[in-house]
């Protein structure tokens, strides 16, 4: 169920990852979601948007560790472009999608505009403490490498953005052309400052 919601997230977005489509996208009967999230869709995207977080961390710190900030960061977008051509470039990012798109709730009696207000914010704190953390991940490994503090901060939102936007030009060309581009232009920037 929580595998289905982050994938409806990172293909629909918020509006359209509702709890009936759950169900039908990951053939679980509505009762189960009903029983494992008595929240209903604001417990399910937060249990969807913490997993892809962590889809995203494991293997980010993984990587750096292994190989160090630059080639670490090569293979990470490496899986990016291997995840956007795999999907026909119809998946993105589930937090981000959590970030750029306004909650509702699934029926419009179910909750009060103050309600779904709040459920929003809830979501918006948990894809910024998940963006940090991969800023923090990321501008660890630069301080590892030998850049300043406040360079690998600096450097380490510049890489999570670029990434982030770059997966959406790609969505829009059908191409990972602009993943590419970018990517080269990161990878000078990291390089010149360690």
């Amino acid at each position: 169920m929580i595998l289905g919601a982050a994938d409806l997230l990172r293909r629909r977005g918020v509006c359209a990852t509702s709890v009936r489509e759950v169900v039908r996208h990951s053939a679980t009967p509505r009762g189960s979601i009903a029983y494992h999230f008595p929240g209903g869709k604001q417990q399910l995207l937060e249990a969807a948007v913490e997993h892809a977080g962590r889809e995203v961390s494991i293997p980010l710190a993984e990587l750096l560790a292994q190989h160090g900030t630059v080639v670490g960061l090569e293979c990470f977008v490496a899986r990016w472009r291997q995840m956007l051509e795999e999907t026909d470039f119809q998946a993105g990012c589930a937090v981000l999608a959590v970030a750029v798109e306004q909650y509702s709730s699934e029926q419009r009696g179910d909750a009060s505009p103050e309600q779904d207000h709040r459920i929003h914010e809830q979501l918006l704190d948990q894809a910024n403490a998940i963006f940090r953390e991969w800023q923090g991940i990321i501008s660890q490994s630069l301080l590892s490498s030998g850049a300043s503090e406040a360079r690998a901060m600096s450097l380490a939102v510049l890489v999570i953005a670029s990434i982030e936007g770059s997966v959406a030009l790609c969505r829009a060309a059908r191409s990972a052309e602009p993943l590419n581009a970018i990517w080269q232009e990161l990878q000078r920037a990291l390089e010149s400052s360690t």
